[in-house]
């Protein structure tokens, strides 16, 4: 390059073409450097990406570079071209904004289109304008609409001309125009009805009107640049551009300097090896046809002469390329460039050049294929500058790129995580799945990657602006209790109200506890096609218990409504500011039920904002400012659209929120980490590693079918430079490709996750292998197999889980993780053993020997929990969480053991025998708490829940008959010794005994006169033969039993059922002793070990052994009971997490320690199926 430091900017068109962008940026740097603008002159730079801007920005900023960067503009190309306009044609004539811009246009079509339901030309309109009440098609078909017009004026204003002049028809490059369908003709008269309906000053400021003005007197100022047009402006990396943009280039040219700095594959004239070649007329192309290659190509001898992958994938760069050679000049500036040509060989000659190198250069050079397999190239076995990652999930895939990743940084020298970019084609579904495998890691752990996510939807990153989306659905609104409470896990809302995020618990413990799911009120409700009246579980139901409770404590009932008694102490304050939260959300509910014209919803929208959000954080005030910003400009392009009609809520909602959805160009991109985004076009910079994820079937390229009414889809009607979304995606895989300097790494879930079946990749990623398979092989001398295909070495196919055991083979599969927490569980050969494990014994615990018979109780029960819960301190039980959204409509498993339960004590404490009044009348209280369901749902509750109370009541009163004298409760405290364990105690009371009224009474409960005590449960416990199948259902009763016995008291017990009453025995204190002593000790031996049995499944095999005399028999019982019979039950690892975590599965229960199973079922639980005498 030449230096001309001093001189003054020449104006003119200058077109730098390389297949590297890093030369390029060189380039544009050295150029800057060398001929800068005169003092406060800004340099305009024309991109198409934020990623783009920020990476020639840290270029300018460099040491090597200018050494700042500052005074420069970084514009998108739509955004210049207006500048342009205006500075060339006067700003005083043209607004900033056109009323012909989408935004804009929307409104006035959304106004005309009431207008022509008359008019039988616009039919196809009117058809799907049908029953639209609340405009939502309306105002669909008037975005679809602005979006089309908008395109047309960019890349069809010859069509639009010829539509305002009356000419129904469409031009074409080649031919003459092609008349308009008459099912098409609506297009032509619906924009000049725009026209017609725009003011007369404005009617002629739409791009494709002013685009030849600007021309025309371009032209007429012979050079001399206006003041407002930037004396230059430099175009870098950008793929494609509108021929119209291009002619706005050349124009500002003869007044300023125009520079391109263009990303070209190829160093060959590549035009004609792609479909459409005749409509690019290129008369003088810059770069030479390769040599050998005959004119013109015919398609039969494509193969023979062009790269496949280019021919492809490269439509839009070909395009591109193909206008600028109209509009380029070499001789008039080649001479102040040493090089106007950057091509530089990817490949080193005479080295070993990795397989990704050769297929750049392949491109470079317009290489076809080799013709037989001998000319193929070869590559290494251990070449890994290219790889295929096969994997079962999204989630999967990003755990294997952070192993392969990590990886990288190992093998690649000075490889730093701003050298990594990897994309997908939608950032939001992989966003998830990217923080929680490398957000998980602090950034202290070796395997940390720092990253940032570019790209995400602002409605992921900020909090406020998902909480203004909640708010206005309110109409739409259940209003559940999750819906508000996600509102108050929103700052900015919380603090309106004076909530602190700690007191965030005890709301959520009291809107369950006071009975609400969902609704503001019975009114509300009522919008769900629901029947007047309903307010129970709604938030005033619940909000009213609350307030009642807080006056009278736990005292009685007040109209219908039953006081929650939980509000009080300090925390009673709290009450109040949520009784503000859902008094602002019924107020905000109303206003937005109404219709408004856009002056009035915007006011609505800002009272909204003010009234639910105290904005703290400077996110939200940003995100508060975006909002009165976008709702100015929405009411500026109604006024202008002459649109006052009362608009309904979604109509203003949708297009409110999808302006405040657009991501901003200010999200972290470039910024020293790894780079996660979308793949967009000019998002290819050149980096070290490259990482394409999410390369699916059906999923790139992305399938975005044109309207049935774009016209520029229609056949024959094709330009060049026109978009597509598929194409764009075809060229965005070209650029990855080209952009990876060390390593291409691309992912694909390629097995389904629940039959590992086959799942086929991208398109282009099936072309690509294809294209390698058919143009490299494998050197196979000195491989150990001989026979492995290439693309075998370059696939790694992955197992479903992280943890495989084939990570940890080391058989040179390909396959390794550095989740050393996976390799810690399975390095040793003893640690694969299914029970090793489970045969490990922790260290003796500190023993305090004392115990109560509610803790005695929950280890005879489930051991194994009584473990995970004494000794590791591990509970499950907060995991089960339950619907509160959904008001009762049945009862659950659990009711009869809660809500039945309060019905039987109030039962057992009815005044003057009155049982069945005071079961209704307690069952009445629970409807009014809002824990039984409404209205005649609640009455088949209630008589479900009452009949099985009734016959325990029923049972109650037939023992009380035989024992009508209640006893004192009887202390228990009893010393267990043994050789075998600490001396221990067990220490408490037991209650509800009853002493036989006969001629043998004593009074003292320490005689042997008969005495007996029962307890309740709600569920059926016999079985079709009058005998106990659900014997389980007796393990508290039994440890009660022999505290009793073994206190000297000669005890019968009684379990009271819905179907019966089972009877425990007495047994002698000595032989209570005995089994007090056996608890003891393993409950001891428990707190060391989990003990490999539960209550159900123990008490299953020792009744079968006891009653059918046979070990298999009862260990297929206990396997059923445990597990479940495949059909109808889950068994107890169905519902027990503590079982599932411990011994998922009944081999392992048999097994382990020992085959310890039997002994406990002989020892702790066989002496309780003895006891079991008979049902009565």
């Amino acid at each position: 390059m030449k230096n001309n430091s001093g001189q003054s900017l020449s104006s003119g068109l200058s077109i730098i073409h390389s297949n590297h962008l890093e030369y390029l940026k060189q380039v544009a740097v050295e150029w800057i450097k060398n001929h800068p603008l005169q003092v406060l002159e800004t340099e305009q730079f024309i991109v198409q990406s934020n990623g783009m801007a920020q990476w020639l920005k840290l270029a300018l900023a460099a040491n090597e570079g200018c050494g700042i960067s500052a005074g420069i503009e970084m514009k998108l190309p739509g955004r210049y071209v207006w500048a342009a306009y205006r500075a060339v044609l006067g700003s005083d004539t043209i607004p900033e904004e056109s009323p012909y811009d989408k935004d804009r246009l929307i409104w006035r079509i959304f106004r005309l289109l009431p207008m022509l339901s008359d008019e039988s030309i616009f039919d196809p309109l009117n058809r799907f304008l049908e029953q639209d009440k609340d405009l939502r098609k309306r105002s669909q078909l008037a975005g679809h609409l602005a979006d089309l017009y908008d395109q047309y004026q960019v890349y069809r204003a010859d069509w639009l001309e010829d539509w305002a002049k009356g000419r129904n028809h469409l031009a074409r490059v080649a031919g003459t125009p092609v008349p308009l369908n008459e099912n098409q003709k609506w297009q032509a008269e619906l924009w000049r009805r725009i026209k017609a309906d725009v003011p007369d000053e404005c009617r002629t400021i739409g791009r494709a009107d002013l685009h030849h003005k600007f021309l025309e007197k371009a032209r007429t100022l012979d050079g001399q640049r206006p003041g407002e047009l930037p004396p230059r402006v430099i175009v870098f990396g950008i793929s494609s551009l509108p021929r119209q943009v291009l002619e706005t280039l050349y124009a500002v040219s003869s007044m300023c300097q125009v520079l391109l700095f263009v990303h070209n594959p190829c160093r060959h004239f590549w035009a004609d090896i792609i479909e459409d070649r005749e409509l690019l007329r290129i008369e003088h192309a810059r770069h030479k046809t390769k040599a050998g290659m005959p004119i013109p190509l015919a398609p039969e001898q494509l193969h023979q002469h062009a790269n496949p992958l280019l021919a492809a994938w490269g439509k839009q760069g070909r395009d591109y390329i193909g206008l600028l050679y109209g509009y380029d000049e070499p001789k008039n500036y080649e001479t102040d460039f040493s090089q106007i040509d950057l091509f530089e060989d990817f490949t080193v000659p005479g080295a070993y050049n990795p397989i990704l190198k050769q297929v750049q250069q392949a491109i470079l050079d317009l290489s076809p294929l080799p013709s037989d397999e001998e000319k193929k190239q070869m590559v290494a076995p251990k070449d890994e500058s290219i790889c295929f990652h096969i994997a079962h999930s999204r989630q999967r895939e990003v755990e294997v790129l952070q192993d392969q990743l990590l990886y990288c940084y190992e093998t690649i020298e000075d490889l730093k995580p701003r050298d990594v970019i990897v994309m997908t084609p939608d950032i939001e579904a992989y966003a998830p799945h990217i923080e929680a495998v490398f957000g998980n890691l602090s950034s202290t752990d070796s395997r940390f990657i720092p990253f940032t996510i570019a790209d995400k939807p602002n409605r992921e990153s900020v909090p406020l602006l998902k909480a203004l989306e909640t708010l206005l659905h309110l109409p739409d609104s259940r209003m559940g209790v999750s819906e508000v409470m996600d509102l108050l896990d929103v700052g900015a809302f919380r603090k309106r109200f004076c909530i602190e995020a700690t007191d965030l618990p005890k709301l959520r413990q009291w809107t369950e506890g006071a009975g609400i799911s969902w609704g503001l009120n019975g009114e509300q409700r009522t919008l769900f096609d629901l029947p007047g009246g309903l307010e129970q579980n709604t938030w005033a139901f619940g909000l009213d218990r609350m307030l009642l409770g807080y006056a009278v404590g736990n005292g009685g009932e007040w109209n219908g409504i039953e006081p929650y008694d939980e509000v009080g102490g300090l925390d009673a304050a709290l009450v109040g500011p949520l009784y503000d939260v859902i008094g602002q959300l019924e107020s905000v509910w109303q206003d937005l039920n109404q219709t408004g014209n856009p002056a009035a919803w915007c006011q609505n929208i800002r009272n909204l904002a003010r009234d639910c959000f105290l904005v703290q954080e400077s996110q939200d005030q940003l995100t508060l400012s975006r909002l009165d910003q976008i709702l100015d400009q929405w009411l500026d392009a109604c006024t202008q659209a002459q649109l006052d009609e009362e608009l309904p809520l979604a109509v203003v909602r949708e297009f409110i929120l999808a302006k405040m959805k657009e991501s901003s160009i200010s999200q972290r991109f470039l910024a020293g980490m790894v780079n996660f985004g979308t793949l967009m076009p000019m998002r290819a910079i050149p980096f070290k590693v490259v990482c394409l994820l999410g390369m699916n079937d059906g999923e790139f390229p992305r399938s975005h079918p044109p309207l049935d009414f774009d016209l520029m889809a229609g056949k024959g009607l094709y330009r060049p430079g026109d978009r597509s979304r598929r194409e764009d995606d075809r060229y965005l895989f070209l650029e990855a490709l080209l952009s990876a300097r060390e390593r291409l790494y691309i992912s694909y879930v390629g097995r389904d996750d629940r039959d590992n079946s086959e799942r086929m990749p991208s398109v282009l990623v099936g072309q690509f292998r294809d294209y390698i398979k058919a143009g490299w092989r494998l050197d196979n001398a000195g491989d150990e197999n001989p026979s492995r295909a290439l693309l075998d070495i370059l696939t790694c196919l992955h197992p479903l889980q992280p943890f495989s055991r084939d990570y940890f083979l080391n058989n040179n599969s390909g396959l390794f993780t550095y989740s050393h927490e996976w390799r810690i569980s399975l390095d040793s050969e003893e640690a694969k053993r299914p029970d090793k494990d489970r045969n490990q014994l922790l260290d003796a615990p500190d023993f305090e020997g004392i115990l109560n018979l509610g803790s005695l109780i929950r280890f005879f029960k489930n051991p194994v929990k009584y473990f995970l819960n004494q000794r590791l301190s591990i509970r499950f039980d907060d995991l089960s969480l339950t619907n509160q959204d959904q008001e009762p409509f049945a009862l659950d498993f659990l009711a009869p053991f809660g809500l039945g339960k309060q019905l039987l004590e109030a039962g057992l404490h009815a005044v003057d025998s009155d049982v069945c009044s005071a079961v209704t009348t307690e069952a009445l209280r629970l409807t009014r708490t809002g824990n039984l369901p409404m209205a005649g749902f609640g009455n088949l509750a209630a008589d479900e829940l009452s009949g099985p109370v009734m016959n325990m009541l029923e049972g109650h009163q037939t023992l009380l008959d035989q024992w009508p004298c209640p006893c004192d409760p009887l202390e228990i405290s009893l010393r267990i010794e043994s050789d075998k364990m600490p001396a221990a105690f067990l220490d408490d009371w037991l209650d509800k005994i009853y002493e036989i009224n006969d001629s043998q009474k004593t009074g003292n409960l320490n005689s042997l006169a008969r005495f007996a005590r029962w307890d309740f449960y709600p569920k059926p416990i016999m079985g079709s033969k009058g005998k106990v199948n659900r014997i389980h259902s007796l393990a508290g009763l039994w440890v009660k039993h022999v505290a009793g016995c073994a206190q000297g008291v000669h005890l019968t017990s009684h379990l009271v059922a819905p179907d019966g009453i089972a009877v425990l025995s007495p047994i002698t204190q000595s032989q209570a002793c005995t089994c007090l002593e056996t608890m003891f000790f393993y409950v001891f031996m428990g707190l060391s070990r989990p003990l490999p049995v539960t209550a159900k499944t123990g008490l299953a095999y020792a009744h079968a052994l006891m009653t059918k005399n046979d070990e298999d028999k009862a260990k297929a019982e206990a396997t059923k009971t445990y597990e479940g019979d495949g059909y109808n039950s889950d068994g107890e690892l169905g519902y027990d997490a503590y079982l599932r975590r411990a011994y998922h599965g009944f081999d392992y229960l048999w097994q382990a320690y020992d085959n310890h199973f039997v002994s406990l079922c002989q020892t702790l639980y066989e002496p309780l199926v003895s006891a079991l005498e008979k049902e009565v």
